[in-house]
């Protein structure tokens, strides 16, 4: 890996670091009229899409500690947003499920999203978009490769970024 080559990936890190903390205070601050934390929405979002998960495998599938989860998912329980189910055959297992107040609250969020996302990228072209998402997608499978303790190189290409 030449000089140039390390500087400028040095630097891309620092940059992903610095926007997406940059990216999630200034969500937070956007979401708070709403009453509702990022981390919350964040829940809240995946739910919509795996609605009826246990929280064991939410937990999993966040890739957040089951103790952190649970203290979430009771705040959005208190807050009318979840219900906990038990699991039809294994009554020791709570399924999650998003009430109508939660699915009202995300079409309230989403022109908030959709708002902030067009500020944020403002003055970026479409094809620079496609293509640090395709990087950064790129990124991710290589980083998920180095976790699962594989040092090789390469894989597939992320298709649904095009």
């Amino acid at each position: 890996m030449d000089s140039e080559f390390r500087h400028w990936g040095l630097r891309l890190g620092y940059l992903i670091h610095d926007v997406s903390r940059l990216r999630r205070v200034n969500f937070d601050r956007e979401l708070a009229p709403l009453g509702i934390t990022r981390s919350q929405w964040w829940v809240l979002a995946f739910i919509s899409r795996n609605n009826g998960l246990p929280q064991t495998q939410l937990a999993n599938e966040l890739d957040v500690g089951k103790v952190a989860l649970g203290s979430l998912i009771d705040r959005l329980q208190q807050g009318g947003f979840v219900t906990r189910e038990p699991d039809e055959k294994d009554r020791r297992v709570k399924r999650v499920f998003l009430t109508d107040n939660a699915r009202q609250l995300l079409n309230d969020i989403e022109p908030v999203s959709s708002d902030f996302n067009g500020r944020i990228l403002e003055g970026v072209s479409l094809e620079d978009i496609k293509s640090t998402s395709r990087m950064l997608a790129k990124m991710k499978e290589n980083l998920i490769v180095l976790s699962n303790g594989n040092r090789s190189k390469g894989g597939a290409e992320d298709d649904d970024l095009d």
